[in-house]
């Protein structure tokens, strides 16, 4: 199969196989991309901590919505399996929402528009209750941040801050590991989420700043 455009996600990988092909071509990458053997070999080169993005859908796993196949909770469990083998920990990245954060393929955006917003709010803070509640007494757990490069405009300040706020709480309810808040891509203050952090405990604030593009 040949993906044309540049969007090449999980979303258009599992959309262009098919409910029939798809849910092999899934469970072999998931089998082989990242093995034990892999943990082994970090944390043997010093390595102590991995960041594991995932998708919105986890939390229906392992009947998620179409086009999504169901098998990334087993995959995430591997990961923290084999990270407590080798001493390492796990920070879990809600990589993906519900109608995309920034338009990007690995936001799991089935189109390229970016429509997360207010009305998001709710469902996604239940997949960060689902992933804390699942994974808050492992004792590779590191922290769980709950979204990735959100872009501004189109994620605004005020949904992310009444987002951030019920995730925060959301996480608090199953354990204390870290919590990180992604700052905006764009033209925006980085400073930002400071003060919302400082009300907030052990809390760590994600900046990606792509000087070279």
């Amino acid at each position: 199969m040949t993906i044309v455009n540049t969007l090449q996600g999980e979303y258009q990988i599992t959309h262009g196989y098919g409910p029939d092909r798809a849910p092999q071509v899934m469970q072999d990458h998931w089998n082989s991309y990242i093995t034990e053997q892999d943990f082994n070999f970090m944390s043997s080169n010093g390595l102590d901590a991995v960041r594991v993005p995932v998708g919105w859908w986890i939390a229906q796993d392992p009947i998620p919505p179409r086009p999504f196949v169901g098998g990334s909770s087993r995959a995430l469990d591997n990961a923290f399996t084999w990270a407590e083998k080798y001493g390492m920990k796990v920070i879990i990245d809600l990589h993906a929402v519900k109608d995309s954060q920034n338009g990007n393929d690995h936001s799991g955006t089935r189109d390229g528009f970016q429509e997360w917003g207010d009305s998001n709010i709710g469902e996604t803070v239940a997949v960060i209750e689902y992933l804390a509640a699942r994974y808050g007494g492992r004792l590779g757990l590191a922290a769980i941040e709950l979204i990735n490069e959100p872009l501004a405009p189109g994620a605004t300040f005020d949904a992310l801050t009444k987002y951030y706020r019920a995730g925060y709480d959301a996480v608090r309810k199953h354990t204390d590991a870290y919590v990180i808040l992604s700052a905006r891509l764009g033209p925006t203050d980085p400073q930002e989420f400071f003060s919302l952090a400082s009300s907030m405990n052990r809390v760590v604030i994600d900046m990606h700043n792509y000087n070279l593009f």
